[in-house]
């Protein structure tokens, strides 16, 4: 393929991408947030409000308990998706056949069932929630599909970088754009304007266009984008629910953090939830969503780009203590807004521009708590814990559903309600519901957050540089990791010659700007300033040490050497930017493989040596012979020490 048709094929993978991530979040947020206006509002309007009410509580209690028995159902999603190995890849059945069926199903869970929730509610009930459990099933399997193809999709860490950048555009604008058209579009398509509410024919209409959209954008995903076929992405784990709760009480950290995000994500979602409904039937003017939708399209577009920028420049708890009482702020003035617009934009928008800072210091916590948990209990857990905070916010989106069906039947706002028939005492109801519940919740979570998540950037530090000092010496002790995985190869008589894992300039460990290295605590070696990005395996081994923020790697070679790459200094607080591994933890790799590609424009930038340092942390079974002098230049072809078992005469 030449260039020119190399860049078109990247370009259409990007765009089709990141449509794909437009359609899979506004389906997202007409299910989460939207439908249970039409259920509320507009399913149920038989002109007995007994009868009424009863049916939405059903409804609303059936997808409550639906969405929270699918949190065991979802490892099992994952576990089924890494053994799937179609011609067409891994990921992209499941995005598109799990895209196109939960689209058709939720299409049809706008309509009454061919007025079967008035001619047979029983029967109405049954069929819903077997359609419903079928569509959230089918769109996790979407989900999980769509967002793991990302490392599928490029080895180069640059292009993932721009592959994520415009997913999350994408994504950003699919799931706030929807509020922007939503009563427009709905009061357009509707016979009846009902007060601004609009009838069935309307949103039936919407939600079909919707998920036309969404599984158009993923059969686009499937035909205009290709998965790279690897065993380094092979997954040998299964993620059992029952496992991570073992995790969760195992480690304090990520219990903590997992509290607080639960309490954080419930209240959120829950005030999010109501904010249609309080323009419907409080200002009688559901049009004017449109305008806060618009905003917040905007400013989520304009925080995909930002937010990096603070998370660099502003510690961790101090950002994320800003950021809620900003949100608890914009709620407060939010919930004494009344009937003044002015007041109702400036409110919900402070609520929700701190938002995507609260998920974004949670989930880099949640990252850091992988490293804690290894160095707390002697193992690593990483898929687990990576898995818990999606099941968080599912969670919250599934109380958040349950809530808001109880508020509604107490304020008046079922069966057809408009804000000329909502009471005095039924908006009183309503304000407790959205504001008093949620911002409980928010200030639980502080609460929780301050008293618990004691793990910060430099703590977290402290725990990088404390695993990979003792990493290497548990071979020799049966210690670390010995009761999971095979035992590691011991330190055998001969000799290894290590080449440079990277190109570059050769410079004595003694002379490196971290005196853990250049003091030799960690282990004899060498240090390179690299010329290039790429890293090699210096010998046939074993991958027995991985970190989260993808700056290192330990490796054990056939012959029981123990060898830590380390890419520049302090590059543990870049988090992973600009890092990319082929390699999974306890992965054979042959010499030569390439292990790791980092991006030297994003260390320099951010202040930090670049050097590549490369240690032996099992020296002490070691003599050790240097091949080359500092200031050499050098491949990772080179050979650069010369390792020789200590019982055994260095020649």
């Amino acid at each position: 393929m030449d260039s020119s048709k190399k860049e078109q094929h990247i370009v259409r993978s990007r765009l089709a991408y990141s449509l794909g991530a437009f359609g899979h979040d506004a389906f997202f947020a007409l299910l989460s947030t939207y439908f249970m206006m039409y259920v509320t509002g507009h399913l149920f309007d038989s002109g007995d409000k007994h009868f009424d009410n009863k049916m939405v509580g059903y409804v609303t209690l059936i997808i409550l308990i639906l969405r929270i028995g699918e949190l065991i159902i979802d490892p099992m999603i994952g576990n089924a998706i890494d053994r799937t190995n179609t011609k067409w890849g891994k990921f992209k059945p499941w995005v598109v056949g799990g895209g196109v069926i939960s689209a058709v199903l939720l299409a049809a869970l706008f309509t009454p069932l061919g007025g079967l929730n008035m001619s047979n509610p029983i029967l109405y009930l049954v069929l819903f929630a077997i359609i419903y459990i079928i569509m959230d099933v089918f769109y996790s399997f979407n989900d999980v599909g769509f967002w793991s193809m990302v490392p599928a999709m490029s080895f180069d860490s640059h292009e993932r970088d721009k592959i994520a950048t415009f997913a999350r555009v994408g994504s950003t604008i699919g799931g706030q754009i929807i509020g922007f058209v939503i009563m427009p579009m709905v009061l357009f398509f509707s016979v009846k304007q009902n007060g601004g509410t609009g009838d069935d024919r309307g949103w039936f209409i919407f939600a079909a266009i919707v998920a036309a959209i969404s599984a158009i954008t993923a059969i686009g995903v499937g035909m205009f984008t290709h998965e790279q076929k690897s065993l380094l992405r092979e997954n040998k784990e299964e993620t059992k629910f029952k496992d991570i709760l073992k995790i969760l009480v195992k480690n304090d950290q990520l219990l903590a953090i997992a509290l607080s995000y639960l309490f954080f994500t419930t209240g959120q979602t829950l005030l999010n939830s109501f904010e249609l409904y309080y323009f419907t039937y409080i200002l009688g003017n559901s049009k004017a969503f449109s305008i806060l939708g618009g905003l917040n399209t905007v400013v989520g577009v304009i925080s995909v780009f930002a937010f990096p920028l603070f998370s660099g420049k502003i510690g961790r708890h101090k950002l994320f203590y800003g950021a809620a009482s900003i949100e608890v702020l914009g709620a407060l003035i939010f919930a004494f807004a009344g009937k003044s617009l002015a007041l109702v934009l400036l409110g919900a928008e402070l609520f929700f521009i701190p938002q995507p800072i609260i998920f974004l210091v949670v989930l880099m916590t949640i990252t850091d708590s992988v490293e804690y948990g290894q160095l707390k209990l002697g193992h690593r857990d990483e898929s687990l814990t990576l898995s818990v905070r999606p099941l968080l916010d599912k969670f919250g989106g599934a109380v958040a559903n349950g809530v808001v069906g109880a508020a509604t039947v107490a304020a008046g706002m079922t069966g057809g309600a408009t804000a000329a028939t909502v009471t005095a005492h039924g908006v009183s109801i309503f304000k407790i519901y959205m504001f008093l519940i949620p911002i409980a919740l928010i200030v639980i979570g502080i609460i929780i957050f301050a008293l618990k998540v004691k793990l910060d950037e430099s703590s977290h530090a402290k725990i990088v540089a404390k695993l990979e000092q003792t990493w290497g010496k548990q071979f020799n002790k049966g210690g670390q990791d010995a009761a999971a995985e095979e035992p590691a190869a011991q330190p055998q008589p001969g000799v290894t010659e290590i080449p440079a894992p990277v190109a570059g300039t050769l410079v004595d460990l003694k002379d490196v700007k971290d005196n853990a290295f250049a003091s030799g605590s960690m282990g004899q070696g060498f240090a390179i300033k690299p010329s290039d990005g790429k890293v090699y395996a210096p010998f046939s081994g074993t991958v027995r040490a991985t970190f989260s923020t993808r700056h290192a790697v330990g490796l054990v070679s056939d012959s029981g050497v123990a060898l830590l790459i380390h890419i520049g200094i302090d590059t543990v607080k870049l988090h992973g930017t600009g890092f990319v591994t082929y390699f999974n933890k306890g992965q054979h790799v042959e010499k030569g493989t390439e292990l790791m590609e980092f991006w030297d424009p994003t260390i320099k930038k951010a202040g930090l040596d670049d050097t590549v340092i490369v240690t032996i942390t099992n020296s002490e079974e070691f003599n050790f012979a240097m091949l080359e002098q500092a200031g050499a230049e050098v491949t990772h072809k080179d050979n650069i020490l010369k390792v020789t078992k200590k019982d055994q005469a260095t020649d």
